[in-house]
């Protein structure tokens, strides 16, 4: 019997359920589907899904740390400054300055729940 993975999706746990859905619904500018009000939500990219769950004990404190991920969640997008005033519009300014990387231009920012996001714009012929 041969084992084979089948899809891969990210998941972001919080027990900030409706804050984190309504900012992603505003970062990405899509609702959630399926949404299962104060239980799941999952919005589907073109290349990524994302959901967000409501853990069902809240009282584990694996999903109250306020501890540094050490995972982000990478969306690239066309127009790296158009995206910094997308967040800032939205109450999450980048709290540093943009970067050059290998594969282009990118910014860190976070998520109400502090999960971090790398925003970056690929470099010219660099797809």
């Amino acid at each position: 019997m041969v084992f084979q993975y089948t899809n891969a999706f990210v998941t972001i746990a919080s027990v900030n359920f409706d804050k984190l859905v309504n900012f992603y619904t505003k970062l990405l500018e899509q609702k959630p589907v399926p949404l299962i009000p104060n239980v799941y939500a999952e919005f589907n990219l073109v290349s990524m899904r994302l959901s967000i769950f409501k853990p069902k004990n809240t009282n584990e404190s694996e999903f109250e740390s306020n501890a540094k991920s050490k995972i982000s969640l990478c969306l690239e997008v066309s127009n790296l400054e158009d995206a910094i005033a997308h967040l800032t519009t939205l109450g999450y300014p980048p709290p540093g300055k943009i970067s050059i990387a290998s594969h282009g231009r990118e910014i860190y920012a976070y998520d109400p729940d502090g999960n971090r996001l790398i925003l970056y714009q690929p470099a010219r012929g660099s797809h």
